[in-house]
């Protein structure tokens, strides 16, 4: 979870709309839905219709951007190795970004510098993920799996802890020693 989700959860009281305060851990936003993963309401199956007809639209216009900037090669003659190689290079960059972005939306990274070491991979690949986010907003909320798993260990957690500390723990009556 991100440092204020996490803030969120460890303390008591959170800050929530109009300035109430909201005992418990808070779900995490994400991406164009915010929190309406949660209850699935605010317009869920809406936005989700529309995360997909954007990123599929998204993908297809950077297609035809690459096509341009192949058929540029091809005016250029640059030779058929270039060519090769360039629409190779965006074959298997967006092959390894499909499947970083799919993976990501099921478990957090365990190593976080690496994940920031394939942003560049990522940047090129730009189509793979982009084809990965459309296939997961289908679904559901591209990353709302992990989060509501993440969410619901959350409040039982913080159930756990409130249900079992009840009264004033001074006050207890010991055992008599012998």
């Amino acid at each position: 979870m991100s440092e204020n989700s996490e803030n969120n959860q460890t303390s008591g009281a959170v800050s929530g709309p109009a300035g109430s305060t909201v005992a418990g851990p808070q779900p995490e936003p994400i991406r164009f839905f915010g929190t309406t993963w949660v209850g699935h309401d605010g317009g869920y199956g809406l936005r989700r219709a529309g995360v997909a007809a954007g990123s599929l639209a998204a993908a297809v216009a950077a297609c035809f951007v690459l096509r341009f900037a192949y058929q540029g090669l091809e005016i250029a003659d640059v030779g058929s190795l270039v060519g090769l190689l360039v629409v190779l290079m965006f074959a298997i960059c967006s092959a390894i970004a499909f499947r970083k972005t799919w993976e990501g939306f099921g478990r957090r990274p365990e190593d976080p510098a690496r994940e920031d070491s394939l942003r560049g991979l990522k940047s090129i690949g730009f189509i793979g993920s982009l084809l990965a986010y459309f296939f997961r907003s289908l679904m559901e909320a591209p990353g709302e799996k992990l989060r509501r798993t993440e969410y619901e260990t959350a409040l039982a957690q913080y159930a756990k802890r409130r249900s079992t500390r009840t009264g004033n723990p001074a006050a207890r009556k010991r055992p008599k020693r012998r």
